[in-house]
């Protein structure tokens, strides 16, 4: 049970978790933070600057995924129209930002599907609905994906933020009680 737990709090993306400092003067007097204060908070203070890097990077791919999601949404209800159609049908579609094109569609068991990267490929509607449904549900899983990784990652920079306050105030504290010893 409380490896469940523990793995539901890891990073899906590998995002390395800050470890929380309890103790300043134990976390101080370890061999790799001997190059003293200024160090010591360089070294969070990049740490810092990595986690934001990557919430950058996860926040760019959460807006990619929540413009996806309604695209492959629209997508299906194409087919669904296209699927229950009987007869020539006039509408308009999109040909360029705020360019409409009048069209008539005739019935039709097969359809394009723009895949990227300059390819299109044609379709059975029952093939189509099968990979854009797939689709779908990658994105919504990749989404949540996201979220799990944006919100582990707050708490990381913010575990960081912390951490670089606490160093900063021990050592405040250590040059006073330095300064009122002489």
């Amino acid at each position: 049970m409380e490896g469940d737990k523990a793995e539901e709090t890891k990073s899906f993306s590998g995002i390395p978790e800050a470890v929380f400092v309890d103790n300043v003067d134990e976390f101080m007097n370890l061999p790799e933070n001997s190059g003293g204060v200024e160090k010591v908070l360089r070294q969070l203070d990049e740490q810092h600057g990595k986690y934001k890097f990557m919430e950058y990077t996860l926040n760019t791919k959460r807006r990619r995924l929540r413009q996806q999601i309604p695209d492959l949404a629209r997508s299906l209800d194409v087919i669904e129209k296209l699927r229950s159609q009987k007869e020539d049908m006039d509408t308009q579609f999109l040909l360029s930002d705020q360019v409409f094109v009048k069209a008539n569609i005739k019935p039709t068991k097969t359809v394009c599907l723009w895949l990227g990267a300059n390819v299109m490929l044609e379709y059975s509607l029952e093939d189509a609905e099968k990979l854009l449904t797939t689709n779908m549900a990658t994105a919504k899983k990749n989404l949540a994906c996201v979220e799990h990784d944006l919100d582990f990652l707050r708490d990381q920079w913010t575990t960081t933020e912390v951490n670089m306050a606490r160093v900063y105030n021990w050592d405040v504290k250590r040059r006073q009680a330095a300064k009122g010893a002489c």
